[in-house]
């Protein structure tokens, strides 16, 4: 007979038997942990994405391959360029949490617009499971001052905010493993603080977000790849000799070269190279007479906004909420004209804040509610997602509807986070009625839902849009129908006036408001001109004059961003989709 092998054990094997022996085993966690510990050692390079089962949504394999390229291809440098609305924030998600989940990231840094900070918090926090960065409006982050730059390691902040002089001098001491530029083409001109800021900073990867990396001249493009990779495109001399048509500079040259350079740098795909597609969607614009009470209470609380405005400093921001709040229910208004004559600041108008108080508090007749009633009747058996921006307005509509027998789930930034879980599940189960605050726009997917009513206006374009975005998305099936009230005669009329019947906002992609209040305003602040002309105009005539020209500058504004889309187009074609 053969003799039987030794059997050698590696060092460590002894104990390994003797705890086996003794049944001394670690708890599953731990064997996972390990289990999972042992995997991540096998892999080498980003051919398989390991953060993609820690997710809780399902990424389109276009994403997941753009992220592969940002990783293997661009080593983390790279521009994320797909058309609006196809996920470039998934896609930059995806290359974060891989680079967290191998510890390759332990510092970044998130700059966007001012509109689009708490979606991207709200983003990661709830698809990526990434909830541990704070924005720099976050009241702790302001209480630390200057220090929060440096104490916090996962920030996500407006790039006006960041670019300030005193934010920017702590910021550029950093040392941050990933930075991230949401709406990069607002880095186009080389000579601005912004561009000036960014190409300073101390990053070892960086991703650029844009739809249109070219707006106006080919140099723009460079200035973008110049921050990524300085030196790809050599010397701005260089690069417009050896690739720009000399006397025009929207014409490239040499474009097989340029795209074979361009290709180590980006990635971009067009909605014909994607199957993504959405049903359609229809707006309805509910314009309302207000009660004879309600609408002299409307016209005191303005002229009181109106009168007293042009104070400055904090005041302001407390008279721009009243006249919001005036115009989502009197109830809201109520609350804060009490409050407001209790302060010593306002003593001066404590007499007239005190009779405006008692005229919201007294009125019997609710024109938006009932409206609200009536919608409700009409949907039969849908589910319906209602917003409103105030606690106060969102309470008294819960009890409003309350009396008609109408069962209604609530969700605000009040509940605790397995309240607001509680909720979204008994409105997906058995709810037929969710009444939300903007805290509904956490990243949360209610594509199950088909119809939304905005009992109120934010009069920031983005945030109607992203309240859109809860229902209006991949996984939809219905048609969505969006509900729009508003009173005759007030802020909110004109803003839908501009908004839907000048402007479609409503057939637009979600994503390019923001692009169109880029081509139209600094920083995006159509909310400020919006009251500038409102404060400004007491005549019903001119008043609706100007606001007009404000719906004609925002068109334009539209007209010269599908104009760059349209150029972006024929520049870059479909060549840059990732393979």
């Amino acid at each position: 007979m053969p003799s039987t092998p030794p059997i050698t054990l590696q060092p460590g094997a002894t104990q390994i038997l003797a705890a086996i022996a003794n049944k001394q085993f670690d708890s599953d966690l731990a064997y996972q942990l390990h289990l999972q510990a042992e995997r991540l050692l096998l892999l080498s390079g980003f051919d398989q994405l390991i953060s993609l089962e820690m997710l809780d949504f399902s990424p389109f394999p276009y994403q997941i391959k753009a992220a592969q390229a940002a990783l293997r291809r661009f080593r983390g440098r790279g521009m994320l360029c797909d058309e609006v609305g196809l996920g470039k924030t998934i896609e930059a998600g995806l290359v974060l949490k891989e680079y967290i989940v191998r510890r390759m990231a332990d510092r970044v840094l998130i700059l966007t617009p001012p509109g689009l900070v708490q979606q991207w918090r709200e983003e990661l926090a709830q698809k990526f499971k990434l909830p541990q960065f704070v924005t720099n409006s976050d009241p702790e982050f302001r209480q630390q001052g200057l220090a929060a730059w440096e104490d916090n390691p996962f920030v996500i902040a407006s790039l006006a905010a960041a670019r300030l002089k005193k934010n920017r001098a702590v910021i550029s001491k950093q040392t941050y493993d990933l930075v991230i530029i949401d709406e990069a083409h607002h880095l186009k001109n080389r000579s601005s603080v912004s561009w000036k800021f960014v190409n300073k900073l101390q990053k070892k990867f960086i991703l650029l977000l844009t739809a249109t990396p070219v707006e106006n001249r080919l140099d723009e493009l460079y200035n973008l790849i110049t921050i990524l990779k300085p030196g790809q495109l050599k010397t701005p001399k260089e690069f417009r000799a050896q690739f720009v048509v000399k006397g025009d500079p929207r014409l490239p040259k040499n474009r097989g070269q340029l795209r074979e350079l361009l290709a180590d740098v980006m990635v971009r795909h067009s909605r014909g190279q994607v199957s993504v597609t959405l049903p359609p969607r229809r707006a309805h614009t509910v314009r309302l007479t207000l009660s004879r009470a309600e609408r002299e209470l409307y016209d005191a609380v303005t002229a009181f906004v109106r009168r007293v405005y042009h104070g400055g400093g904090q005041q302001q921001l407390v008279l721009r909420t009243l006249q919001r709040e005036i115009g989502s229910s009197p109830y809201a208004a109520a609350r804060t004209l009490s409050l407001l004559g209790g302060k010593k600041v306002w003593q001066p108008y404590r007499q007239e804040l005190a009779g405006l108080a008692e005229q919201a508090a007294t009125l019997t007749s609710w024109t938006k509610a009932d409206a609200l009633l009536e919608l409700i009747e009409k949907a039969g058996s849908d589910k319906l997602l209602i917003f409103t921006h105030f606690r106060e307005t969102l309470h008294k509509l819960a009890y409003y509807l309350g009396q008609a027998d109408i069962d209604v789930v609530t969700y605000h930034g009040g509940l605790s986070l397995q309240e607001k879980e509680a909720a979204i599940r008994k409105f997906e189960q058995d709810g037929q009625i969710l009444l939300s605050s903007e805290a509904a726009g956490e990243g949360r997917n209610l594509q199950f839902c088909h119809v939304m009513v905005n009992f109120d206006l934010p009069w920031n374009p983005q945030r109607i849009e992203q309240r859109v975005g809860r229902i209006h998305r991949v996984g939809q099936k219905e048609r969505v129908e969006i509900f729009n009230l508003s009173a005759e005669n007030t802020i909110e009329d004109h803003l839908l006036h501009i908004l839907d019947r000048k402007l479609n906002m409503f057939e637009l992609v979600i994503g390019e408001m923001d692009m169109i209040l880029g081509h139209m305003t600094k920083d995006s602040d159509f909310e400020a001109l919006l009251l500038e002309v409102w404060l400004k105009e007491q005549d019903p005539q001119v008043l609706s004059a100007e606001m007009d020209l404000l719906g004609d500058k925002m068109l334009a504004a539209r007209r010269s961003l599908e104009k760059t889309q349209a150029y972006d187009d024929a520049l870059f074609g479909e060549d840059f989709a990732a393979e």
